[in-house]
Order: C-alpha cells, then sequence, then structure tokens
C-alpha cells in the first residue's frame, strides 16, 4: 500500500468532517463531489483525495 501525501490525508478528512453526506462508497460520485467542492485543478491530486475519501467510507 502506497504511503499518501499528508495534503490528501487532511483534505479528505476535512471534507468528511465538513460534508459527510456528499460522499459515499462510490469512487466516481466521490470524484465529482471533491470537483465540486474543492478548487482543485489536478487530476492526480483530486483522484487520490477521492480514493481516499472513499476508503475511510
Amino acid at each position: 500500500m502506497a504511503i499518501k501525501p499528508d495534503y490528501v490525508k487532511k483534505t479528505g478528512k476535512l471534507l468528511l468532517e465538513r460534508y459527510p453526506d456528499a460522499f459515499t462508497t462510490d469512487f466516481d460520485q466521490n470524484k465529482e463531489s471533491v470537483s465540486k467542492l474543492t478548487n482543485i485543478e489536478s487530476k492526480g491530486v483530486r483522484n487520490r483525495i477521492a480514493g481516499y475519501v472513499t476508503r475511510k467510507k
């Protein structure tokens, strides 16, 4: 298992605390939620955060 960068964990935890109903166990839906709720432009970072949130759910 890869080590997640600190910013991915911090952002993922913050999003789960603020918007718990916006995320599910579906990765594709979480990608859309991360795009809507943040201003992250990098596709790779968005996918890492969405994957982290999906795993936590």
